[in-house]
């Protein structure tokens, strides 16, 4: 009878050195899946970053390049008005320079604010 009362007593001591074991195992496993989301989240986190500094840059680049076509725009304007009396077409070109580039960074800058 001992005999079978301490079986059982071993049976039920491996069990539970079983379970906590498998317990431990799993939490194991938990752990590392959390730090690889942590690394991917972290990896798609530098990413967005870097989207957002080149989308930055090329906002910069385009009121640049949109601004230089205005100001084209309007110097041809200028030299097909003939207005050589009144302000000579290379002035009114270069003052229309600084007006350009602020009127388009405003547009810009509203567009982005809507989309927000």
């Amino acid at each position: 009878m001992r005999t079978c009362e301490n079986i059982e007593h071993r049976i039920k001591n491996a069990g539970d050195k079983l379970d906590r074991s498998t317990g431990l195992l799993r939490t194991k496993v938990d752990i590392q899946m959390q730090v690889q989301s942590h690394e991917v989240l972290d990896s798609m986190n530098e990413r967005a970053l870097m989207q957002f500094r080149l989308q930055s840059t090329v906002e910069g680049l385009s009121i640049a390049a949109v601004s230089y076509y205005v100001v084209g725009l309007l110097a041809y304007m200028a030299k097909g008005l003939g207005i050589d009396d009144f302000i000579s077409p290379a002035r009114l070109t270069a003052i229309s320079v600084p007006i350009a580039i602020f009127t388009v960074w405003y547009i810009v800058r509203r567009i982005r604010a809507k989309h927000k």
